[in-house]
C-alpha cells in the first residue's frame, strides 16, 4: 500500500460571487496511497467536498475556479486532461458517492436504467449484459432486482442512497470519493453499506476519500485521516496518529465535544464560535480566535506544517519538536 494513487498538491479554489471571493480551499496536500481508504473530517463548510468535486472535476461553473496546484491520478495531472478525456476517467477510474440523493438521480428515468446506462458507457458490453450487471448492483446494496424499472420518486431518502452508491461501484472504480455516504440511512443499513465498501476495497484494492462527521465511522474504516478548518488540513496522518496522539487545538476540540459513556462530565464541551468568513480570512492562524491556547503570535503569520511523528503532520505554531 506505498504506492501513491493519489496526490494533491497545493490546492486552492475559490468561488467568485458579484459581491466578493468565497476563498474554499487553501494550498491542501494531500496523499492517497492504493488501497488506502483516508477520511476527510471537519465542520460543514470546511471545504471538504470542494476537495473532492475538484478531483474528478465537476465544481460548478462559471463561479469557481482551481486557482493553483496539482492533482495527480496515477502520476497524470487531472486538471491538465479536455473534457473528453475526463469523461473517461468520471465513474470509470474515480466514481463519487454524492451526499444529497435527491440531486444525484435523474427523476425522468428509471434507476436501473442510470446504473446501467453508467456501465455501457465504460465497457463494451451489449445493453442486456448492461442490464444484468445493474440488476446485479441494486442486490449487493439490498434492493430487490424487481425493482430496475422504478423511478426515483417511488424510493425512500435512504433507498435513493443505495442506488447513488451502486451507481458509484458499478465499474469497479480505483479511487472511490464518498461524500458522507451514510447520511440518510439508519444505522443497519450504514453498517451494511460501509462493510459493502470494505469488501470492495480488500477485493480490489480500491482506494477511498471517505468524507464524513462520524468519528467512529473513521475509527473503523480509515487508514489515515486528514482534519479539515477553514480550507485547509490543520492535521493529517494515520488514525493511531491523530487518535491517539492529537495535536491541533481543533482536532482536540473535536474530540472533547464527543459524548463519552466512561465520563462523569454532566455537559459536552463545544468549540466555541464559528468557523472565519471565508471571504475575509484571517492572515495568521484560521483557528485563532476560537483556540483555548492562542497566543498573539498566533495572529501574525500563517502556521507552519510541522512534523510531530514520522508522517504525522500538524500545522500549529505552538506545535515544536514533536510537544505542544
Amino acid at each position: 500500500m506505498d504506492e501513491k494513487l493519489l496526490e494533491i498538491r497545493n490546492l486552492a479554489v475559490e468561488y467568485h460571487t458579484d459581491d466578493a471571493v468565497v476563498y474554499a480551499v487553501n494550498n491542501v496536500n494531500l496523499t492517497v496511497k492504493k488501497g488506502e481508504t483516508i477520511g476527510l473530517v471537519g465542520e460543514t463548510g470546511a471545504g471538504k467536498t470542494t476537495i473532492a468535486r475538484s478531483i474528478l472535476r465537476i465544481l460548478p461553473p462559471p463561479t469557481s475556479r482551481i486557482v493553483s496546484g496539482e492533482i495527480l491520478f496515477n502520476g497524470g495531472d487531472l486538471l491538465s486532461l479536455t473534457e473528453k478525456e475526463m469523461r473517461k476517467i468520471r465513474g470509470n477510474k474515480i466514481a463519487m458517492i454524492f451526499q444529497d440523493p435527491m440531486t444525484a438521480l435523474n427523476p425522468i428515468e428509471t434507476v436501473g436504467f442510470q446504473i446501467a446506462e453508467a456501465i455501457q458507457q465504460h465497457n463494451k458490453i451489449s445493453r442486456a449484459e448492461a442490464e444484468r450487471r445493474a440488476c446485479d448492483m441494486l442486490e449487493m446494496v439490498g434492493i430487490p432486482m424487481e425493482r430496475y424499472g422504478e423511478y426515483p420518486h417511488q424510493f425512500s431518502g435512504g433507498m435513493k442512497q443505495r442506488v447513488v452508491i451502486a451507481m458509484a461501484l458499478c465499474c469497479n472504480p480505483e479511487l472511490l470519493l464518498a461524500d458522507e455516504p451514510t447520511t440518510a440511512l439508519d444505522v443497519t443499513i450504514q453498517a451494511q453499506v460501509l462493510e459493502m465498501m470494505e469488501s470492495l476495497k480488500k477485493r480490489l484494492g480500491t482506494s477511498v476519500v471517505l468524507i464524513t462527521h462520524d468519528l467512529g465511522v473513521v475509527a473503523n474504516t480509515c487508514d489515515s485521516v486528514a482534519v479539515i478548518y477553514a480550507g485547509e488540513v490543520v492535521e493529517r496522518g494515520t488514525v493511531e496518529h491523530i487518535f491517539d496522539f492529537a495535536s491541533h487545538p481543533y482536532t482536540l476540540g473535536l474530540f472533547g465535544s464527543l459524548p463519552k459513556l466512561d465520563s462523569r462530565e454532566r455537559r459536552l464541551k463545544p468549540i466555541k464560535g464559528l468557523m472565519p468568513d471565508p471571504t475575509n480570512l484571517p492572515q495568521g492562524c484560521r483557528f485563532y480566535e476560537r483556540c483555548p491556547d492562542a497566543v498573539r503570535e498566533c495572529a501574525e503569520g500563517a502556521p507552519p506544517e510541522v512534523e510531530v511523528a514520522p508522517g504525522h503532520m500538524v500545522r500549529c505554531i505552538r506545535v515544536r519538536g514533536g510537544a505542544a
